[in-house]
């Protein structure tokens, strides 16, 4: 077979490119940073205000997040904003450790060595990125979100797959909206080491050792599960919104 490898840049933009345009990718980002709630009701009134749009898109738009699982729709009651609770997180990081593990596999089995320089490349990113924008308490930098997607991207784009790839990035924005929580609970202990883990992980891809870095990604995933569950049991608030 033929080496088809997904620059994650490109397959991001391609994403954006089919999709219901702006008000579905406004409402999509602002759902995953947690500017719009966990359970938060989305009325059309309001967001018509909020986005400067028509009803009609909105409307799309809403559907296309139903259907992306970031919202859910009441018989009578319309629109909400997708709950976040610990175990739906807990059920979402079984799926992306089951469907990464393969994609992961089969890229460093086929992947090149322009598939290994990506993944460097957007390890060396993500690691001089600013993870917050704020020095005493959690605001999410929107450069370092766009960098952590790249690089789990990378990770999987050698796999040949567009559509398995496709997987791994809704996966991995459903993922997002609980990973800034466990940022909020975790911002400023030093035993917080998801740089580490990044680097890591990287590690062991380019050393083309499939066993060390499948268990090693798993193991960063269950670990935001397992501070989220740590907590109190109640359902945690979002991060703060960045001023971006």
């Amino acid at each position: 077979m033929s080496s088809v490898e997904i620059d994650p840049d490109e397959f991001e933009q391609s994403l954006g490119d089919s999709a219901v345009q702006v008000p579905y990718q406004r409402l999509r980002n602002d759902i995953i940073a947690g500017t719009l709630r966990p359970d938060e009701k989305l009325k059309i009134r309001d967001l018509r205000l909020r986005y400067q749009t028509g009803s009609s898109p909105l409307r799309e738009a809403l559907s296309k997040l139903t259907a992306d699982g970031l919202v859910t729709r009441t018989e009578n009651r319309g629109f909400r904003v997708a709950r976040a609770d610990v175990d739906t997180y807990a059920d979402l990081v079984q799926a992306r450790c089951w469907i990464e593990s393969i994609a992961l596999r089969e890229s460093i089995a086929v992947g090149t060595t322009k598939w290994e320089y990506g993944v460097l490349i957007a390890g060396y990113d993500l690691d001089k990125a600013v993870h917050s924008l704020s020095d005493n308490r959690y605001v999410p930098n929107p450069e370092f979100e766009r960098l952590h997607k790249r690089y789990h991207m990378a990770l999987l784009g050698g796999c040949n797959s567009r559509v398995t790839v496709g997987i791994c990035s809704q996966l991995y924005d459903h993922a997002t909206r609980y990973r800034l929580l466990a940022d909020v609970k975790m911002f400023g202990n030093s035993g917080y080491t998801r740089g580490a883990e990044h680097r890591d992980i990287t590690q062991a891809v380019l050393a083309r050792d499939a066993d060390r870095a499948v268990d090693l990604l798993c193991a960063h995933y269950r670990r935001t599960a397992s501070l989220l569950r740590s907590s109190d049991g109640a359902e945690p608030e979002p991060a703060p919104v960045s001023a971006a």
